[in-house]
């Protein structure tokens, strides 16, 4: 291979080797971002599934309760009890999927509590309030309810809530990773973008001092020789096929002026 077509051939395929690397790496960069984004919004969309999850299996609970306390109506019982299962068991789930299980301390306190509490009213609360309801109908459930109930349930809910938007908290510094992926992302391009300009600016002057120059040089030396007669001579260095092209070229007219 001669010494242009090597040239060429190499500053070609830097170019082509320096668009597949810094291809590979945005991609690669781009495809974790879009995974570390897709992984963020399926944390929350994930959490406010489960949230909305325990805050009807408590509503439920609730509902229940009200009904047993206030109203007398033990056939509420297993629903009651059905409605602190369900919150108990999503909130076990909620543990094993948490990456993060600062923000569900508060939440299984607080569900421990309102069992605990809820428990200890249906064995011997209810029954208690059953035997006095005859006489003041409501007041004994309706004290308990207002009085110990209550505050333990809204803690609950607001524990709830908390956990809900707790994957918010955290999307600030994933925010910022993701601001920084971006960037490590753009940057490898930005470089070949800078690299690759500066690599045809050199190929342009090249080709146009080693392969355009000479070139036209030659052919007005070969047309002043076919016109004028001139002697067909070219200024300035040639190098590899184009000196060897003018060598060519002077053995043709020296070939004819022989054959003369």
């Amino acid at each position: 291979m001669t010494g242009m077509r090597k040239r060429v051939t190499a500053g070609f395929l830097s170019i082509v080797c320096l668009l597949f690397f810094s291809g590979m790496v945005s991609f690669l960069e781009l495809s974790r971002l879009s995974r570390d984004t897709g992984e963020i919004l399926g944390a929350n969309k994930r959490n406010i599934e489960l949230a909305r999850e325990m805050l009807d299996a408590v509503h439920d609970q609730n509902v229940a309760l009200i009904h047993i306390s206030v109203f007398g109506d033990r056939s509420y019982d297993s629903l009651c009890m059905a409605g602190m299962e369900r919150l108990e068991k999503t909130l076990r789930v909620a543990q094993a999927e948490a990456f993060d299980k600062s923000f569900l301390d508060s939440l299984a306190f607080a569900t421990t509590e309102l069992r605990l509490l809820t428990d200890n009213y249906l064995a011997f609360g209810a029954g208690a309030a059953d035997s006095v309801r005859l006489a003041v109908p409501d007041s004994v459930g309706g004290r308990w309810y207002n009085d110990e109930y209550e505050a333990h349930y809204d803690r609950l809910t607001a524990a709830i809530e908390n956990y809900m938007t707790s994957t918010q908290s955290s999307l600030a510094p994933r925010a910022e990773q993701m601001k920084t992926n971006a960037y490590r992302a753009v940057t490898p391009v930005l470089i070949s973008l800078v690299v690759m300009i500066a690599i045809v600016l050199m190929f342009y002057y090249f080709i146009l001092v080693y392969c355009v120059d000479p070139v036209e040089r030659m052919i007005h030396s070969l047309d002043g020789y076919l016109r004028f007669r001139t002697p067909f001579t070219v200024k300035g260095e040639l190098k590899d096929e184009m000196l060897a092209l003018r060598e060519k070229i002077e053995s043709l007219i020296n070939l004819v002026k022989q054959s003369k």
